[in-house]
């Protein structure tokens, strides 16, 4: 390993930056000998042998077998046919069969997978630019395209580099050098410095389907996913090149600069404000920045965020499924768990045994960065109760009976605005016995242009709306930006039995309306399978109607909605929901469809409006079965401003009492 202190680095760093001449540049590889062999990337050549056991793990197979059987003859044919204008598709499945070939090379020596290898490299090399972004018209920026093709080619670089003509190898390191790490630097040092910005903008030459306004870009995708990945692209450019370009220094130091600012967007405790989708694409990407920068620099900076906390947030976000694979918490554009990678980075640097947990049985593996780092001499815990309820520093409530399919899960949406949100603010999501019986629609559309857009709003959401109008949400034309919604969580009281908490959504909803004065939902969730919420919504001086809706899980076609006296019935497959709605005042009770055309998917809703008043108190208690059983009894009255709710179900008695006079609820609850 090279002994670079941290010190050295960033003496070398300041005389780099202040543009002061070093001379030639002595190689780093200078200093390695027979018994002090350089490091790989991320792992070394004698490590080889871990790999190819890793890949024969029941875990892993799966994934594996998905690579390694890949159609080589389709990969081989459209990289031919590759139209190289085309950033947003084209680039990107070509850096994705470059990944795949070079890795399932490197393990199995197969030829066949290293003339693809070959060919995306070659393709990929003829690109003009490695982006369809322009800053000043004129110079490319990286945003995705650029960092992922960086990372591909890095790595790429190491792993054939015995079966690359010196040629091929010259030319990617001169490619990564021109076309990938500027385009990363100018992208952190705009977000770094967006007063000095001449404008970013898309690329007239590229082929792309976007038209989004992009003049705030620069301070909005500061706090994005979106920046972690040049930071990725840019740090281990940078560190692959340290010996042998002059601006290499200068890349790592941006890069790490540029980490230690992202890093706040993780909570304390390891939650992502962005969902759990991009989660794993954000924290993958910062371990790989970071891990590299330890293995080539000897710079650690790999505790920059809360590891073990993050793994945590995951697994808590999961949420396992009957018939869907992957589910999870669904806030915002996330739709599966996305790439768990990164809990083996952690696992193995910690050996923290949650996320050998997480890596071994949450999820899918999805990545060949999975397989570098697991580590088998980790024994995996399985996580108990004290993991089951949980309010992120973010103000997400998550509270679950277990973590296998047949386990219930309820979620409710408070917090702050964040990039990829909806307008969900006190949402809830539930799931029980295996089907997602209160729902968050998947496949919201990223252009607001387009009719599916409507997914993204309050109406799409298990929540409120005040006469048929939901709380603030921007128009779209800068993107799936972060709105100016807020909401704050103000009760929180987990227990074995029962969770209550509750969440404050004026403000979100004042900047439409400015008559609301109060917007409230408290959370009451009876453990395994009822779940009661109570919402208060008072208006200053004009009456107003409120409507709930209720959102149906019906991806798979089989979600169906019944009124029926007093409430209404899910059903999916293996379970229902019967919920009764109840308020002082008159409420009808209808079903409906989103506007949203059948070939994007059919999205049904049960709404409960009340009729207009100053002040609306609403009990929503539902309970949830298995298919084929019966609902227990429930009994609802209301004594001056006291709900009594009793009864049995599943067996199980319960007495629920909710005093509403005051703004904040008083809960009791016996079971």
């Amino acid at each position: 390993m090279v002994n670079t202190t941290r010190r050295d680095f960033l003496n070398r760093t300041v005389m780099t930056t202040a543009g002061l001449a070093l001379g030639p540049w002595r190689l780093l590889a200078e200093s390695f000998t027979p018994e002090n062999p350089p490091r790989g990337l991320l792992f070394d050549p004698d490590e080889l042998p871990r790999l190819q056991e890793t890949i024969k793990h029941p875990r892993f197979v799966p994934y594996w077998n998905s690579l390694k059987d890949a159609d080589l003859e389709k990969d081989k044919k459209f990289l031919r046919e590759l139209n190289l204008l085309n950033h947003v598709y084209h680039f990107r499945d070509a850096r994705i069969i470059l990944e795949r070939t070079s890795f399932v090379y490197l393990l199995s020596k197969d030829e066949r997978h290293l003339e693809v290898a070959k060919l995306a490299i070659e393709r990929m090399l003829q690109y003009k630019k490695w982006d369809y972004f322009l800053e000043g018209g004129e110079h490319t920026i990286g945003l995705q395209r650029a960092p992922e093709a960086t990372i591909a080619m890095c790595f790429a670089r190491e792993w054939l580099s015995e079966v690359l003509s010196a040629e091929t190898v010259n030319e990617m390191e001169k490619q990564i050098a021109e076309k990938g790490a500027p385009a990363c630097y100018r992208t952190l040092y705009g977000m770094r410095h967006p007063d000095r910005v001449r404008g970013w903008s898309f690329d007239p030459e590229s082929d792309h389907p976007f038209s989004v306004d992009l003049s705030r870009w620069p301070f909005i995708l500061n706090s994005t996913n979106l920046k972690v990945i040049p930071i990725a692209g840019l740090g281990l450019a940078g560190c692959m090149l340290y010996d042998k370009h002059p601006q290499a220094p200068r890349w790592v130091d941006l890069a790490l600069q540029s980490a230690r600012a992202f890093a706040p967007m993780f909570g304390a405790d390891g939650s992502y404000e962005e969902g759990i989708s991009y989660w794993g694409y954000t924290a993958l990407h910062l371990a790989l920045m970071l891990e590299v920068l330890y293995r080539q620099l000897g710079i650690d900076e790999r505790k920059l965020i809360n590891n073990s906390g993050t793994v945590r947030y995951a697994l808590q976000m999961s949420m396992p499924t009957a018939g869907k694979p992957n589910d999870a918490v669904n806030f915002g554009d996330a739709s599966v768990m996305g790439d768990i990678s990164v809990s083996a980075w952690v696992a193995r640097m910690h050996r923290d045994p949650i996320a050998q947990y997480v890596i071994s049985s949450v999820g899918e593996v999805k990545s060949h960065f999975a397989v570098i780092w697991y580590d088998p001499t980790v024994s995996p815990q399985t996580p108990g109760p004290e993991l089951y309820d949980v309010r992120f520093a973010n103000d997400w409530v998550v509270s679950r009976t277990g973590w296998d399919e047949r386990s219930s899960v309820v979620a409710l949406r408070s917090g702050t605005p964040a990039n990829h949100e909806h307008a969900d603010r006190n949402s809830v999501i539930f799931k029980a016995y295996g089907e997602r019986l209160l729902h968050d629609p998947f496949k919201a559309a990223y252009p607001y242009t387009q009719p599916h857009w409507v997914l993204r709003l309050t109406e799409a959401h298990t929540a409120v709306l005040i006469d048929g109008k939901g709380h603030q949400y921007h128009d779209g034309h800068e993107g799936t930006n972060a709105s100016w919604a807020n909401a704050q969580v103000i009760d929180y009281k987990p227990g074995s039995q029962h969770l209550v908490a509750t969440s404050d959504a004026t403000e979100a909803y004042k900047l439409v309306n400015p008559q609301v004065d109060l917007v409230r939902r408290t959370l009451i969730f009876l453990k395994p399978d009822m779940l009661l919420f109570f919402d208060r919504v008072r208006l200053k001086s004009t009456p107003a109607k409120v409507q709930l809706r209720f959102q149906i899980y019906n991806e798979d076609g089989k979600g169906l909605a019944k009124i029926e006296k007093n409430g209404f019935q899910i059903e999916r497959p293996h379970a229902s929901l019967l919920g009764s709605i109840n308020s002082p005042n008159a409420v009808r009770l209808r079903t409906g469809l989103h506007n949203v055309p059948q070939d994007i998917g059919v999205y049904p809703y049960v709404e409960a409006e009340a009729k207009e008043a100053l002040d609306h108190l609403l009990l929503t208690v539902c309970t949830a079965q298995e298919a084929g059983k019966s609902h227990g009894k429930v009994a609802v009255t209301m004594k001056s401003s006291t709900w009594n709710i009793s009864g049995k179900h599943n067996q199980r008695e319960f007495v629920v009492e909710i005093t509403v006079g005051d703004d904040l609820p008083v809960v009791t609850a016996k079971t």
